[in-house]
């Protein structure tokens, strides 16, 4: 079980930092550092939902 403890505080944390990504591009004045924030979130968050998914990781996801 190690490992799926791992994993999930792992996620936990992508999850996390997207949020603060997100925060951080709402606070922003610059609208390219916005963007470029938004898009870091964006992908963190995808990333987390791939290895938070039952079949993380799979080459041919199910969705």
């Amino acid at each position: 079980m190690g490992a799926d403890d791992e994993l999930r505080g792992r996620v936990r944390q992508m999850r996390e930092k997207a949020q603060q990504l997100s925060e951080a591009a709402e606070r922003s004045a610059d609208p390219q550092e916005r963007e470029r924030l938004q898009e870091k979130a964006r992908k963190l968050r995808e990333q987390s939902e791939e290895d938070g998914s039952p079949s993380g990781g799979d080459v041919f996801p199910s969705s």
